[in-house]
């Protein structure tokens, strides 16, 4: 009964890792809640070897796939997601671009991070 709160914690941290990549990676498929493109660092676009849109989409894989494992695994999932996503917000900063998103990015990195290491004693 004592964990109960840790628990509830853990549990809304869990499904919340698990909805939002696979909503956001299935997005990048459609673009309805944002076009994800813009989000692409201008320095590294020209880098890449296909469009911006193909890079999403297998971005939008990536994430599918990152909820899945939250789901399955976690403790590595967690530590996935909060790694992704500060890979995410350091190419928005280094082009000082969406700044406002990188930040936000880091946060719910620590988030990942957090439901990670707490996911070692709820589960």
């Amino acid at each position: 009964m004592e964990n109960q709160p840790v628990n509830q914690a853990f549990n809304l941290l869990k499904y919340t890792f698990v909805i939002v990549p696979i909503v956001a990676g299935a997005d990048k498929f459609t673009n309805v809640l944002t076009n994800w493109e813009q989000y692409i660092n201008p320095s590294m676009a020209g880098m890449l070897p296909f469009s911006g849109s193909v890079f999403m989409m297998i971005v939008g894989v990536i994430e599918i796939v990152a909820g899945i494992i939250v789901l399955k695994k976690t403790e590595i999932g967690g530590y996935i997601v909060a790694a992704w996503l500060t890979v995410v917000a350091l190419t928005l900063l280094i082009g000082f671009n969406h700044v406002d998103v990188a930040v936000r990015d880091l946060v719910i990195a620590i988030a990942a991070f957090s439901m990670a290491k707490i996911s070692t004693i709820a589960e």
